[in-house]
């Protein structure tokens, strides 16, 4: 990846670390091995609250408590954007403008706001653009 920052999604870690698609999966502990090597990984508290919850109770294998918080406690090592109270009159605006959920506007506006140019995730529109982030689907 030789775009600058890139905040990843949710999905992509947890394809990462479960193997409910093996195609997702591969794709997707590529995508972390090489932001590990680079450097260039954002994530958001957002997004470990969410693995978390995810990997520990809403998925057919369940990973244990203890190796999902390994997991997070690496993950800690990235760059990790702390959502405020701007980022969420932001993420307001998102939401409103561009008609995204507000969890997911609060995505956005964490990869807006750690100035990743590249915001990877399967659930937002792929190629689109916003204030100059640009959204790309990993697995298409």
């Amino acid at each position: 990846m030789k775009e600058g920052k890139v905040f990843i999604d949710t999905n992509i870690i947890i394809y990462a670390y479960t193997v409910s698609s093996e195609e997702r999966h591969k794709a997707s502990v590529k995508i972390i091995e090489d932001l590990w090597q680079s450097g260039l990984g954002v994530i958001s508290t957002q997004v470990l609250q969410e693995f978390f919850a995810i990997v520990t109770s809403k998925i057919p294998k369940p990973l244990d408590l203890k190796s999902a918080k390994e997991i997070v406690k690496d993950l800690l090592r990235w760059e990790v954007i702390i959502n405020d109270g701007e980022s969420i009159l932001e993420a307001i605006d998102i939401h409103q403008k561009h008609k995204y959920s507000f969890w997911d506007s609060m995505i956005i506006q964490a990869a807006i706001k750690g100035n990743a140019s590249v915001l990877l995730s399967e659930d937002l529109s792929d190629g689109q653009v916003i204030n100059g982030l640009r959204i790309k689907n990993p697995f298409v």
